[in-house]
């Protein structure tokens, strides 16, 4: 029996033209009926809206980018305007808070000058000796004001009177005051409730207490912490019942007849700013 061999497919150039016939009458007769025309209308319809569409959330995105960094640019400017608004308010606030403080300190100084009898001279404290621990201060006023040497200076603190020191140098606008707590600075006092005698001197710093002495150790039962310490008004030096401070600590020495007592002065001296310069010759003008 024979082997039957395949024959390879042909395409034959008559097949071609009947193919091409057929797509070209085809063809004609979609243009004909119009319905071609329609299918390419929707097709670049569809096309064309779709890039529309496309092309309108692009342009709509960057354009809202745009704003979104022009109002956070905005933003920004309005925060930080805002920022010193807020700065300018709190340093107003402070700065108004300073100014009421010490409109009260002047106050207080000029209601007490103006109801004591002798004459008072407000002044400010302009500047401190750091050499010697504060052991003096400079004031702002001098002999064209009438101060003069060894007149006593005191302070109003929190609505408290209290003994500063004393004038030791008077220049023509300047006057150098010595504290309380100079060791140099003995001032004579009473204790308020008991009228006891002694003396009071500082121990160089305004840190330190005020060391009182030559309190009798017979009236140990009659004191208590806390007791106020007042100018005696002896020996023309000081007027008399200005407060000093109170007392800290009471120590019983066997080898003293005197006690050893601390102070803690009424003025706080870290604090203080201004003082009045008290002239005990002259009257105050109450005109």
């Amino acid at each position: 029996m024979a082997k039957r061999r395949n024959t390879p497919f042909k395409f034959r150039f008559p097949d071609f033209i009947f193919i091409l016939l057929i797509i070209i009458s085809g063809l004609f007769l979609g243009f004909s009926s119009g319905s071609f025309i329609l299918n390419f209308k929707n097709i670049g319809f569809s096309i064309f809206s779709s890039l529309d569409k496309g092309v309108h959330y692009v342009v709509d995105g960057v354009v809202d980018s745009v704003h979104a960094v022009g109002e956070l640019h905005r933003l920004k400017k309005d925060y930080e305007a805002l920022l010193v608004k807020v700065e300018n308010y709190e340093e107003m606030k402070r700065t108004n808070a300073d100014i009421r403080k010490e409109n009260e300190r002047l106050k207080e100084q000029l209601d007490y000058s103006t109801s004591r009898d002798e004459k008072n001279i407000p002044c400010q404290i302009i500047s401190r000796d750091l050499d010697n621990t504060f052991s003096y201060f400079t004031i702002d006023k001098g002999s064209v004001n009438g101060i003069k040497k060894n007149m006593p200076v005191i302070a109003i603190q929190n609505g408290n009177q209290g003994l500063v020191g004393k004038v030791i140098q008077v220049g023509t606008f300047t006057s150098q005051v010595m504290p309380i707590y100079n060791s140099n600075n003995i001032v004579s006092v009473r204790i308020q409730n008991t009228r006891d005698l002694g003396l009071v001197n500082g121990m160089g710093s305004q840190d330190q207490p005020l060391f009182l002495q030559y309190i009798r150790k017979r009236v140990v039962d009659e004191l208590n912490i806390g007791d106020a310490v007042v100018t005696s008004g002896e020996n023309d030096n000081y007027m008399k019942d200005v407060p000093v401070g109170t007392i800290s600590k009471i120590t019983i020495l066997d080898y003293n007849s005197s006690l050893n007592i601390e102070l803690q002065p009424v003025i706080d001296f870290a604090r203080l700013e201004n003082v009045i310069v008290v002239n005990q010759k002259e009257l105050n003008d109450r005109k």
